[in-house]
């Protein structure tokens, strides 16, 4: 047996196997994102968590020892790929906003509905309101549904408090879901997603309470890994965004920006300014944003489902970005509102019929470059021998099969950390 290292799991003769090896140290952009490391007859092999082997399933079969506790998945016909990673969800909430839909069908914008008490603000009171232990168990669900769909990293925003307690009490409930569910769940601080209702009249009150208050306390108990603003029209101005980026970037937070979702103000250029790890939305970003996002490496996530459920008319151009050199990731942006899908299949399929992004563009965009934006893509994101044994079993004879098959769940299993958690 020389020198083979006995395997817990083998995925052997895969119709076809992405790897996505070769881009853990800087995302896929341009046409390289068209590349996806295809392997037909593929394989791959697991010890404990980590993933020991991967080619073709003769050369995969010869490197590993294979013993009686060995457990192999014949993949033949199906297809294998990294688990999916879904870079940008509100996670945490209570409550739901389903009467919005109608207010949307009437004509009414987003921007309206937060004027009226609607949206993000209706959702901080119900999340205000609900104690720790049940939002614990709602977003347990919502962990679930996503893993059952073939996610299995997710980076989660707190935002629906807006004080003090209870920002903490959602970044709280991030860490204990990271303990008690497979998903491996990634904090992000978004103390700046609206103004609350009592500091209406003065919002810059409120950005110093972020910046006096909320950010070092966040710090101090490291709760978050990064830290988002909603620089938008009527939500937070550039200067104010500034100030809670930088102020957080000096406490050592990563820094994310929801960005030109709405109107053009030069969120993208902001995040290039300043740093970010990505900008998020860009469905108004400008020319000078994207060539700033090319230029700096800031990735673009996109939320193309947020622009379906808001039935918002002009999607982010992620054609031009991608002609442009900008890494493109994708995200449910899952919450009650703007989007209440937590589905990252249904993403995809959005992606190119609405985003005009070609399949293997897809899955470069909910893989390594969704792992790159929310600063795991040295655990996950692909599959090459060292990473993590995340991987999701499609019932799909190739990748274009996912995003044709518009709507249906076609997980067949995922594995996660080297076990089997759905489909067992």
């Amino acid at each position: 047996m020389g020198n083979k290292i006995k395997a817990d799991l083998i995925v052997c003769h895969a119709d076809q196997l992405i790897t996505m090896a070769g881009a853990s140290k800087t995302p896929k952009h341009g046409c390289g994102m068209s590349r996806i490391g295809l392997i037909e007859d593929g394989a791959v092999a697991v010890k404990e968590k980590e993933l020991i082997a991967v080619g073709l399933t003769p050369e995969v079969m010869e490197k590993v020892e294979v013993g009686p506790e060995t457990m192999i998945i014949n993949a033949a016909g199906k297809l294998v790929m990294p688990g999916l990673v879904d870079p940008h969800t509100h996670l945490v909430f209570a409550g739901s906003r389903e009467h919005e839909l109608e207010l949307r069908l009437k004509g009414l914008h987003y921007l309206d509905i937060l004027k009226l008490g609607g949206g993000i603000l209706s959702t901080v009171s119900a999340t205000r309101a609900a104690s720790q232990q049940d939002l614990l168990q709602i977003s347990l669900k919502y962990l679930d549904q996503m893993i059952a769909h073939g996610t299995t990293t997710v980076e989660a925003k707190s935002g629906y408090g807006l004080n003090l307690r209870d920002e903490i009490k959602t970044l709280i409930i991030h860490r204990e879901l990271n303990t008690l569910h497979p998903v491996d769940l990634v904090s992000t601080f978004l103390g700046a997603h609206a103004v609350p209702e009592e500091y209406r009249g003065n919002p810059q009150e409120y950005v110093e309470l972020v910046v006096g208050e909320m950010l070092p306390a966040v710090a101090r108990d490291g709760l978050a890994e990064f830290c988002d603003v909603f620089f938008e029209d009527g939500v937070f101005d550039k200067e104010q965004s500034r100030h809670i980026l930088i102020s957080a970037k000096k406490l050592g937070f990563k820094l994310k920006v929801h960005a030109d979702e709405i109107k053009s103000l030069g969120g993208a250029e902001l995040a290039a300014e300043i740093g970010a790890v990505s900008a998020d939305h860009l469905m108004a970003v400008s020319e000078e944003g994207i060539r700033r996002l090319a230029q700096t490496g800031t990735i673009a996530v996109l939320l193309p489902s947020t622009t379906f459920c808001m039935m918002a008319p002009q999607y982010a151009p992620a054609r031009k970005m991608i002609d442009s050199g900008v890494a493109v990731a994708l995200a449910s942006d899952f919450n009650p509102g703007s989007s209440p899908v937590n589905n990252m299949q249904v993403v995809m399929g959005i992606a190119c019929r609405q985003l005009k992004m070609k399949p293997a563009e897809v899955i470069s965009a909910v893989t390594i470059n969704a792992a790159h934006a929310i600063g795991r893509a040295g655990e996950v994101g692909s599959l090459e021998t060292g990473k993590r044994a995340d991987m999701v079993i499609f019932d799909a004879p190739n990748y274009q099969y996912l995003m044709y098959r518009f709507g249906l769940n076609l997980v067949d299993k995922v594995i996660k950390d080297g076990k089997v958690v759905v489909g067992g």
